[in-house]
């Protein structure tokens, strides 16, 4: 007997109270098969090699451990080390965006959004609207949140979260939360997003903090039920 095929996203999610759209920006709004995010860990991973003195391969231990323990390397980096950080974010994030291509469907799917989009990311100002450029979405979004907006307090950080959704008036009750990383999540759930879980592995994450999963954004968003939807 054939086994069932595994379902490649959630469809026809109930989104008809949703307001507002806050979307993560790296390995969400493309696909992390596209290896962009390993050109800027490449980057990160130099810099501490280079601040550190370490090897490559202790600097990455040490790099994914500032990442659990911090949010971002950049705050473990600013703990442990006396760097400039505007300096460290202009560096990390100046890699080619040959690899991103914009996504037809998914710019058809964010179009059918009634309501604020927002980028909010744990990234600099100026790499995101880079690749919200490149992806040809600029002109879909009401605004973007960064690390600078911020000062610097990464995601999970709930005073984080407070910030953005004060700086854009979101209600977090009516307001979906777009993210792949499953530690980004609890903080939204517990202020009242409807969360939505993002990326390959979408499906496979055990959590309880993701309302719902979508390993593609695209069909998830294209399929979903909408306000003003029966």
């Amino acid at each position: 007997m054939t086994a069932e095929p595994v379902q490649a996203t959630e469809y026809g999610a109930d989104l008809r109270h949703v307001r507002s759209w806050i979307f993560d920006l790296d390995d969400t709004l493309y696909p992390p098969e596209s290896q962009f995010m390993r050109l800027i860990q490449q980057r990160i991973n130099d810099y501490v090699v280079r601040t550190a003195g370490l090897p490559a391969d202790e600097a990455m231990v040490v790099q994914k451990g500032y990442l659990r323990d911090y949010g971002t390397s950049l705050a473990g980096l600013m703990a442990h080390h006396r760097i400039d950080p505007h300096d460290f974010l202009a560096e990390v994030h100046d890699v080619p965006l040959d690899v991103l291509t914009p996504d037809p469907g998914l710019r058809a799917a964010l179009e059918r959004l009634d309501g604020p989009r927002i980028v909010f990311t744990n990234g600099s100002m100026a790499h995101a609207r880079r690749v919200v450029e490149k992806l040809d979405l600029a002109d879909l979004f009401d605004g973007l949140f960064s690390l600078e907006d911020a000062d610097l307090i990464p995601k999970p950080d709930p005073r984080t979260f407070a910030r953005m959704t004060e700086r854009f008036g979101v209600d977090p009750t009516t307001a979906a939360f777009f993210e792949d990383t499953v530690r980004n999540l609890p903080p939204a759930k517990a202020i009242g997003m409807t969360t939505v879980l993002v990326g390959p592995h979408a499906l496979d994450a055990d959590t309880p903090h993701a309302d719902h999963r979508a390993a593609a954004l695209g069909p998830f968003l294209a399929t979903a039920r909408l306000p003003g939807d029966a």
